[in-house]
């Protein structure tokens, strides 16, 4: 049965532990990105979530991120290459230990936020995430924008991949993200953004905001926990991908 990898971005909380939505949507997705305590998370909530998806079933991905606690990893900042290996293989490191500790084998990585968008568009950048990638576990799968440089920049090192596709975000003509600064960056209703996944998987095509039809390739789609609805899209999109005859499973 053809299958479709389901990924959600999780850990994402400090201190006290407070699971969130993430107990209530490991239930749903096949992969789970744990933040390493530069935009969110701490050591404790990174076991606590890893331990989470273990119990589910779930494949354990490092979520490194720019040290901006205030801003969410969500701002730009000028590192160099060198500073974004750095940053990414610590990130990574850490997560590696806390995975090995637990029994379990580390699976993914995916970067958040605006080094995601960053190195989507900076082949130095992206450089540097694939090889900080690679030097912490030469197995690792990277998840990257589809159609993006992090994607081309790590197969040239020979690294696996996954061309990720987001189901709640619209997408301009060139396959980037509608930044989310602009109000139609974000797609509120439910129906609306499963048919936008289904499209995708089946068709591997998007419709940009300009009404274009645009390629992508979707191997893994992003699933955003912190919505207000998001477990309950999460459960509707699972169920119309089953409905489809494919099967939600890690890459």
């Amino acid at each position: 049965m053809p299958s479709i990898d389901l990924n959600c971005d999780m850990g994402e909380s400090f201190g006290t532990w407070t699971m969130g939505n993430d107990e209530a949507l490991m239930q749903y997705i096949s992969s789970a990105n744990i933040a390493c305590g530069f935009h969110a998370g701490d050591a404790g909530i990174m076991r606590k979530t890893a331990q989470l998806a273990i119990q589910n079933g779930v494949a354990i991905g490092a979520h490194p991120g720019f040290a901006d606690i205030q801003g969410f990893g969500r701002r730009n900042m000028q590192l160099n290459a060198d500073e974004v290996y750095d940053i990414c293989i610590y990130q990574i490191g850490a997560m590696l230990n806390v995975v090995k500790a637990l029994g379990a084998t580390l699976h993914h990585v995916k970067p958040h936020g605006a080094l995601y968008n960053m190195a989507a568009k900076d082949a130095k950048l992206a450089q540097a995430i694939a090889q900080a990638t690679k030097d912490s576990q030469a197995d690792l799968i990277l998840y990257g924008l589809s159609g993006s440089l992090l994607i081309t920049e790590a197969e040239k090192i020979g690294l696996s991949t996954a061309s990720e596709v987001f189901a709640d975000r619209t997408y301009q003509n060139d396959g980037s993200l509608t930044p989310r600064t602009q109000p139609n960056a974000l797609i509120e209703d439910t129906e609306t953004a499963v048919s936008q996944v289904i499209r995708m998987i089946k068709e591997q095509t998007v419709v940009s905001t300009d009404g274009n039809i645009v390629a992508i390739k979707a191997d893994t789609v992003c699933v955003h926990g912190d919505g207000t609805h998001a477990v309950a899209f999460a459960k509707a999109l699972n169920e119309r991908i089953e409905a489809e005859g494919l099967l939600v499973k890690s890459i």
